[in-house]
C-alpha cells in the first residue's frame, strides 16, 4: 500500500489507475506499510496527521486500485451517513469474512441489511436489556471470584486467559488472522488461490467448526421453542436474545437463517483489552475518583447514571485503542468528500483508530489518558462523528447500549474490588485484527481491595 502524497492531483490519479505513471511520495512518510501489525497502525497515525487533507489521505491498493482514508469527523460523517455499501470486491474485507459470517447484520447490504436490523432490533429494547444488569452482576461475581485466587498467589495472569482458550475463540481468531494474512501476501486475495494453501485450507476448516457449533446451539434452543417453551419476559429472569431472534419473521413470515443469528458477540470479549486499559492507564487521583463512584455492591440498570466518571474512563479507553479499528465502504458511484470527487469503485477506509488519535482533533496528547475528554462540558463541544468506537449513521453498532451497560457493570464490580498493576516486563503489542487484539497477551497483577 503506498501513500500518494498531498500534492498528488486527484484526476491524474484516476488516470494512473487506466495506466499513467504513478507520482512518487513526496517524502519518506510515505512508501509501503509495515508488516509488524503494531508498527502499522502506529503507521496510520503518522500518514493521517502528516499527510491528510480536506479530510482524507490517498493512497495506492493492490493492483492499482485507489484507497480513500477517512480520518477527521467531517468525513467520517460524509461516509457514514451515505448509503455506501460494505466493500464486497475483490479486495473487501467483507467478501473474505462472508464464508465465517453469512449475509448478517454486518455483511448485508442494501435491503437484506434494512431487513435484517429491522429483525433485530426488538431484541435492543430497553425493556429487554434491564434484567441483563443482573446477568452482568453474576458473571462478575465469577470473574471476581477467579481474581481473588490470583491476587492470593500473586501470580500474574493474561487478562484473555479465560477467553482465548476455547477452543470456538481459537477458531475465531486464526479465521480474523487469516484476512491479514490475505492482505499481507496479495496474491492469496485470488479465492482459488487462497483455498489451496494451509491457511486456506485451516480457514475453511475454522470456518465449518464455528458454524457447527453455533448450528447446535441454535438446534436446541429451536427445538425447545417448538416445543412450547415461553418466549416472553413473564415468568423469566431475563428474554434470551437468541429467542427473539429465533422467532423474529419479516412481513412475509420469513425469519432468520442461521448464520443471520451468528451475532458477533466476540467483539465485546476482545473489547475487554479496552477495560483493562482503562484501569491500567489511571493515575492516583483518577484512582480515587473511580473508586469513590463505583460504591454499589450489585449495580442495577438505574444505576448507570451513577457512574460518570467510569463511563469518562471507559469512553477514553476505547478512544485510546479502538475495539474496532477500520470499517470500509464501496462507492458505487461518483462521490465527493471534502471537496474532490472519488470515483466510483473506490474503497473508503473509515479509519476510527486514526481518527481518535488526530492531533487536529484530540491535541498533541493524543496518546494520553485523559478521561476528562469526555466530561459533559468537553462532550458537549464535541462533533458526533469525532468520537465513533461503535462507528456512526445507520450501519452503527446494533449493541451499544447493552454494551457500554455491560462494561460499567463489570468494571465497577471489579474496581469495588481490585487495584491492578500491569506486568511492565511484558511489552503489550496490539494487533489490529478484526478487532483490536494483543499479539501475545497482556499481564497483569491483581491486589485485593482492603484486604
Amino acid at each position: 500500500m503506498l501513500y500518494m502524497g498531498d500534492d498528488f492531483n486527484w484526476d491524474c490519479s484516476v488516470n494512473c489507475v487506466c495506466g499513467c505513471q504513478i507520482l512518487p511520495s513526496r517524502t519518506e512518510g510515505g512508501g509501503e506499510f509495515p508488516k509488524d501489525p503494531t508498527g502499522r497502525i502506529l503507521h496510520f497515525i503518522k500518514i493521517c496527521n502528516e499527510y491528510e487533507e480536506d479530510g482524507i489521505v490517498f493512497l495506492w491498493g493492490f493492483f492499482r486500485r485507489p484507497i480513500v482514508i477517512a480520518c477527521t469527523p467531517e468525513s467520517m460523517a460524509r461516509i457514514s451517513k451515505s448509503n455506501a455499501p460494505k466493500s464486497r470486491g475483490l479486495m473487501g474485507v467483507y467478501r473474505m469474512i462472508e464464508p465465517w459470517l453469512g449475509e448478517g447484520l454486518l455483511v448485508a447490504n442494501g435491503q437484506k441489511w434494512a431487513r435484517n436490523r429491522r429483525l433485530l432490533t426488538p431484541a435492543f429494547h430497553f425493556d429487554i436489556l434491564k434484567p441483563y444488569t443482573n446477568v452482568f452482576n453474576a458473571s462478575a461475581d465469577v470473574l471476581v471470584a477467579k481474581l481473588k485466587s490470583k491476587a492470593a498467589s500473586n501470580d500474574r495472569f493474561d487478562v484473555f486467559q479465560n477467553v482465548d482458550t476455547n477452543p470456538y475463540v481459537k477458531a475465531v481468531n486464526r479465521i480474523t488472522d487469516s484476512l491479514f494474512h490475505r492482505f499481507l501476501y496479495p496474491y492469496m486475495l485470488f479465492d482459488f488461490i487462497f483455498y489451496n494453501t494451509s491457511v486456506g485450507r485451516q480457514f475453511k476448516k475454522d470456518c465449518n467448526f464455528v458454524h457447527s457449533v453455533a448450528e447446535e446451539i441454535i438446534h436446541k434452543r429451536k427445538k425447545a421453542l417448538d416445543g412450547g417453551e415461553n418466549v416472553a419476559l413473564e415468568g423469566k429472569r431475563y428474554v434470551d436474545f437468541l429467542d427473539i431472534l429465533l422467532t423474529a419473521r419479516d412481513e412475509e413470515g420469513v425469519g432468520l437463517s442461521s448464520l443471520e443469528v451468528m451475532i458477533r458477540r466476540r467483539r465485546r470479549s476482545h473489547g475487554f483489552c479496552t477495560r483493562w486499559r482503562s484501569i491500567r492507564s489511571t493515575r492516583g487521583s483518577v484512582n480515587r475518583k473511580l473508586i469513590k463512584c463505583c460504591k454499589e455492591e450489585t449495580p442495577t440498570l438505574s444505576d448507570m447514571p451513577k457512574f460518570e466518571f467510569l463511563t469518562q474512563c471507559i469512553k477514553e479507553g476505547m478512544r485510546l485503542h479502538a475495539p474496532v479499528p477500520i470499517v470500509n465502504r464501496e462507492v458505487k458511484e461518483d462521490f465527493e468528500i471534502g471537496g474532490r470527487n472519488i470515483p466510483a469503485g473506490s474503497i473508503v477506509q473509515l479509519n476510527i483508530w486514526a481518527l481518535h488519535h488526530k492531533e487536529s482533533v484530540w491535541g498533541p496528547d493524543h496518546m494520553e489518558f485523559k478521561p476528562e475528554r469526555f466530561s459533559p462540558e468537553n462532550v458537549d463541544k464535541m462533533s458526533p462523528f469525532q468520537f465513533v468506537p461503535f462507528s456512526a449513521g445507520p450501519r452503527n453498532c446494533i449493541g451499544q447500549h447493552f454494551a457500554m451497560n455491560e462494561e460499567k457493570s463489570v468494571l465497577a464490580k471489579l474496581l469495588r474490588n481490585f487495584t491492578f498493576r500491569l506486568d511492565t516486563s511484558h511489552e503489550v503489542k496490539k494487533n489490529p485484527s478484526a478487532v483490536m487484539r494483543t499479539v501475545d497477551g497482556m499481564f497483569m497483577y491483581v491486589e485485593e481491595r482492603n484486604a
